[in-house]
């Protein structure tokens, strides 16, 4: 698939604190195969194949900003499942920008080919839970791509950071305490404040006693202490 068949889903023109120390904006990507209930963009989930955003657009729109954004996030929904991100990533090289790529950790295989062709900046992968979880959580949550995208992200030579939506039940101290020994001696790690307001993809999922809802301040807190001796940096969010 060409560059120009990325199937867009949507482009925020300017933001200063989605690729830290950069100047950018972000391009979202239609398409997830995990389904986070707590995932505050449902319409980048369906993997719908008619894109939200025109490719001529988003291409115009990269070549006028050439000198006033330093840097493209590549986000989604799941970048890793579009059969052209690597050409897409290299279009975005070509004219000069910095790229950071949002994902779930679940293709470490293409992962790895943007690594080897030098396309990338920064990573941000998510970390939802415990990795041996992620299979009963969602259909194809292979633990063994998460955590070979995990050994890929922090052996790349590249920035990156971890993230941890701090939602319950999937995230407690005794997961954290897990967690931590298997990021250990990461670079970056970001907790993730939950909010319940804009849309849900499950918004169901948090209206009943017994299901998710939000770790609250003194969880989170806990989850630091738990991270920050093992991670240069710990960031909460």
């Amino acid at each position: 698939m060409p560059a120009s068949q990325i199937v867009l889903g949507g482009l925020q023109p300017h933001s200063l604190i989605d690729f830290p120390g950069t100047v950018a904006c972000v391009v979202f990507t239609r398409g997830c195969n995990f389904r986070c209930p707590f995932c505050h963009n449902p319409r980048m989930v369906e993997g719908d194949d008619a894109p939200l955003v025109a490719s001529d657009r988003l291409w115009n729109f990269l070549e006028r900003r050439r000198g006033l954004l330093a840097g493209v996030v590549v986000s989604g929904g799941e970048p890793l499942l579009q059969p052209g991100i690597a050409d897409f990533c290299a279009r975005l090289r070509s004219l000069g920008y910095r790229i950071k790529l949002d994902t779930n950790g679940s293709r470490p295989e293409v992962l790895a080919q943007l690594f080897h062709a030098g396309l990338l900046d920064y990573v941000a992968m998510d970390l939802k839970t415990l990795p041996e979880t992620y299979a009963s959580l969602w259909p194809g949550g292979d633990p063994e791509l998460v955590r070979r995208s995990l050994e890929l992200v922090m052996a790349s030579g590249v920035d990156y950071e971890f993230r941890t939506t701090c939602v319950r039940p999937l995230v407690d101290e005794q997961v954290m305490r897990r967690l931590a020994r298997l990021v250990q001696g990461a670079r970056r790690y970001a907790l993730q404040r939950f909010r319940g307001s804009g849309p849900l993809l499950r918004p169901e999922a948090f209206s009943a006693p017994g299901t998710y809802a939000a770790c609250d301040e003194t969880q989170i807190r806990r989850f630091e202490a738990i991270l920050a001796p093992v991670v240069t940096r710990c960031l909460l969010r």
